[in-house]
């Protein structure tokens, strides 16, 4: 109680005084993400069994659940995201547009709704062809993101700063 007591009277202190807390406690980890494509070129013959997003104080989440290894991948900013199969342009709602292609088949068309994220404005599927998926994720702006696999289950994680 004491303990939380100083606390709290020594944060008040410091912003009568002008000061402000360490970068640590205050900042996002994303300052060195970028804006700039990332990817793993490594070819799947698995399949995305899912795909869900989530929030964070910092980012926006969009995870890809895929049962097998862990999957390649090429995501980037372009401005139109098109089918896996046919080029065609699909719409994506949003400010700025993220193409996802995973190098796996996908057991089903379903995207998480994102209605009210503060980042992302639209999760779309853009087909599934020869062991590769499209999915574009229109975003807010352009922002900085970073790209992630992880194991057991095996997932792909692309998480969106909400800002810069």
């Amino acid at each position: 109680m004491l303990r939380s007591l100083l606390l709290t009277i020594s944060l008040i202190a410091l912003a009568l005084l002008g000061g402000s807390l360490p970068a640590e406690a205050s900042a996002c980890p994303h300052v060195d993400w970028g804006s700039l494509e990332k990817a793993n070129l490594v070819q799947g013959s698995d399949t995305i069994t899912g795909v869900r997003a989530g929030q964070d104080g910092c980012f926006d989440r969009l995870v890809f659940d895929v049962r097998g290894t862990r999957p390649g991948y090429d995501v980037k900013y372009v401005n139109v995201v098109t089918d896996v199969a046919a080029g065609r342009p699909l719409n994506v709602p949003g400010g700025a547009r993220i193409s996802i292609a995973v190098f796996d088949n996908a057991a089903n068309s379903r995207t998480p709704n994102v209605t009210g994220f503060p980042t992302f404005r639209s999760v779309v599927y853009g087909g599934s062809f020869e062991a590769v998926t499209i999915y574009g994720l229109g975003v807010r702006a352009r922002l900085p993101f970073r790209v992630f696999t992880l194991p057991n289950p095996s997932r792909l994680v692309i998480d969106v700063a909400r800002t810069w």
